[in-house]
C-alpha cells in the first residue's frame, strides 16, 4: 500500500465518522440522557452560575465552548437574516437554543477518535494495514457513535487518554529534544483526560506498567538501549525515572490542578481540597452496584460480554408520521408501535470478537515468557522482542490497567465506564485481521475478510439504535438479542 493510498484512506474513516455523528444531531429536541446535567453546566458556566458535579470541569468546560460558539453563529445568522442555523430550538439547556447547540462539539471531537486509534496502531507496527483495519474497526462501534452525539463528557476522557498515548509513543520513536516536546504534550493530554472524570489516570496506569515491563526486558536481557527493536514500545526504556515523575506525574497534575481553576471562581463554595472531599463523598453516596439502586447498575465484568447495554432514549407512537412526544411519557406498553431509541450499546461482534483475540494475546505473551525461562532454566527475557510480541504487550496491558481498577469499585456502575479499555480491543480484532489477510493460507485470508464484513453488517444492523432511527416492535425486539439488553 502506498502512502497517499494510507492517507485516503485515513481521510475515508475520518468522512465516515463525522457522517455517523452529525447526521440528524438533531433528531431529538430535548435533553438526552445526563445531557439533563452536562448541557445545563455547560450553560452554567457561560451565564456565571455556580454548581457542584461530581466529576472534574473540562468536559463541561468543552461543551460550554461549544454553546457558546453556536450562540454566536445564532447571533450572527440572526443579524443577517440568513436561514442556515437550525429551526429546532428548545429551552431546556437554560437558554432557547438549537440540539445542534450543545451537541456539535461532542461529535466532533468523537469524530477524531478512529483516526487517533489508526495513529497509535501505526505507530505500535509502522503498518498501513494494520492501522486503517484499527480505525476503521473503532469507528464501526455503537457506543463511540452514541456517546459523541450528545452532550456527555466521556468521549473526552477516551480522547485525550489516547492522544496522551500517541503523543508518548512519537517521543519514544523521536530524537532527544523533539522527545522533550511530545513527551510534555503528552503529559498535558493525560491531565486533561484525568480532568474530564478520574478514570482518565487508567492510561496513565498502563503507560507506567509498561514503563516498568521495558526497565525489566532490559535488565533482565542484559540488553543495552542501542540493541533495541526499531518499534516504539521497545524504547520505553529511554525514559529514566526523573522523566517519568517530571513529564508524565508532574505535569499531568499541573494541567489537571489548572484546568480547575474557572470552576473554583465560579463556586467559591468550596477549595481545591474540598471540593475533591465532596467529589469522593458524591461517588460514595451512588450505593452499591445493584438494579436496585439503578435498574442499569452493570458489574465490570458484564461490560465485557456487553451483558447489560443502556437506554439513553425511549420513546414510542403510533405511526411513523406522528410527532415525537420529547418531553411526555411513553405510551403504555403494547400500545405504541413506531419505536425511538437510542441504545449505549457496543457493535456486538465487534467486542465478541475483540475479547477473544485479547485472550489469545495474553495466552501467546504468558506461553512466550514461559518457554523462554524453561528452555534457558534462567529468569532471563529475551534480548529483543518481535513486533507483535510489543503489540500484543501493549495491548494487554493498556486492557488491562483500564478494566482491572474497576474490580475493587462498589459503587453503581454502567458499561460507559467500559469505554477507555474498547480502543485496545479494536486494535486487537485488527491485528488479527490484519494477520489474516497477510497469511500464505488462503482459509486465514478467507477467515480475515469474513470477520471485517461480519462486522460491518453488526453496525449496519444495529444502527437504528445508535441513531434512534423509528423502528417498528417487531424489528426493535430482533436488535434486542437477549432479555438483559433492553
Amino acid at each position: 500500500m502506498t502512502k497517499k493510498l494510507f492517507w485516503l484512506g485515513i481521510l475515508g474513516i475520518f468522512i465516515i465518522s463525522l457522517a455517523l455523528r452529525f447526521w440528524g444531531l438533531d433528531r431529538f429536541n430535548t435533553l438526552v440522557f445526563d445531557e439533563v446535567y452536562y448541557a445545563k453546566f455547560g450553560h452554567n458556566y457561560l451565564t456565571h452560575v455556580p454548581f457542584f458535579d461530581g466529576h472534574p470541569p473540562l468536559g463541561k468546560l468543552i461543551i460550554a465552548g461549544g454553546i457558546w460558539l453556536s450562540d454566536r453563529v445564532k447571533d450572527w445568522s440572526d443579524a443577517y437574516n440568513l436561514s442556515f442555523y437550525p429551526d429546532l430550538v428548545n429551552g431546556l439547556s437554560g437558554a432557547v437554543r438549537s440540539p445542534w447547540g450543545y451537541r456539535w462539539v461532542n461529535a466532533l471531537f468523537g469524530s477524531f477518535i478512529p483516526v487517533l486509534v489508526a495513529g497509535i496502531a501505526y505507530q505500535l507496527s509502522y503498518s498501513y494495514g494494520f492501522s486503517l483495519l484499527a480505525g476503521f474497526f473503532t469507528a464501526c462501534d455503537g457506543i463511540f457513535i452514541v456517546e459523541s452525539r450528545y452532550a456527555l463528557i466521556n468521549i473526552y476522557i477516551v480522547i485525550f487518554g489516547l492522544l496522551g498515548q500517541f503523543l508518548l509513543l512519537l517521543a519514544l520513536g523521536s530524537q532527544q529534544k523533539q522527545r522533550q516536546i511530545y513527551l510534555i504534550l503528552a503529559g498535558v493530554a493525560f491531565g486533561a483526560s484525568l480532568a474530564t472524570k478520574w478514570n482518565g489516570l487508567w492510561f496513565l496506569l498502563g503507560t507506567y506498567s509498561l514503563w516498568v515491563i521495558a526497565w525489566l526486558q532490559r535488565i533482565l536481557s542484559q540488553q543495552s538501549e542501542k540493541n533495541g527493536e526499531n518499534y516504539p514500545l521497545s524504547k520505553f526504556s529511554r525514559i529514566n525515572i526523573f522523566q517519568l515523575a517530571l513529564y508524565l506525574g508532574i505535569i499531568p497534575l499541573i494541567i489537571y490542578s489548572l484546568i480547575w481553576i474557572p470552576h473554583l471562581q465560579l463556586d467559591k463554595r468550596y477549595d481545591f481540597i474540598e471540593v475533591h472531599k465532596q467529589i469522593l463523598g458524591f461517588h460514595e453516596r451512588l450505593g452499591g452496584n445493584s438494579s436496585k439502586i439503578h435498574p442499569y447498575c452493570a458489574d465490570w465484568y458484564k461490560w465485557i460480554l456487553m451483558i447489560r447495554p443502556m437506554a439513553y432514549y425511549y420513546q414510542t407512537t403510533q405511526k411513523i408520521t406522528d410527532p415525537l412526544p420529547v418531553t411526555g411519557p411513553t405510551l403504555p406498553s403494547g400500545y405504541g408501535k413506531v419505536i425511538y431509541d437510542v441504545h449505549a450499546m457496543g457493535n456486538p461482534f465487534l467486542w465478541w470478537f475483540g475479547i477473544a483475540i485479547l485472550l489469545f494475546l495474553c495466552g501467546m505473551l504468558i506461553w512466550q515468557s514461559t518457554n523462554y525461562i524453561l528452555q534457558r532454566k534462567t529468569i532471563r527475557l529475551p534480548a529483543q522482542f518481535t513486533r507483535d510480541t510489543w503489540i500484543a504487550l501493549y495491548l494487554v496491558i493498556n486492557y488491562a490497567a483500564n478494566l482491572l481498577p474497576w474490580v475493587k469499585v462498589s459503587r453503581c456502575l454502567f458499561i460507559y465506564h467500559y469505554m477507555t479499555a474498547l480502543p485496545f480491543v479494536f486494535m486487537a480484532i485488527a491485528w488479527f485481521v490484519e494477520q489474516c489477510l497477510r497469511s500464505y493460507y488462503k482459509y486465514l485470508r478467507i477467515l480475515g475478510v469474513t470477520v471485517t464484513f461480519i462486522i460491518i453488517a453488526g453496525l449496519i444492523f444495529w444502527l437504528p439504535i445508535y441513531l434512534g432511527l423509528p423502528l417498528l416492535s417487531q424489528d426493535y425486539q430482533l436488535r434486542m438479542w437477549f432479555k438483559s439488553w433492553i
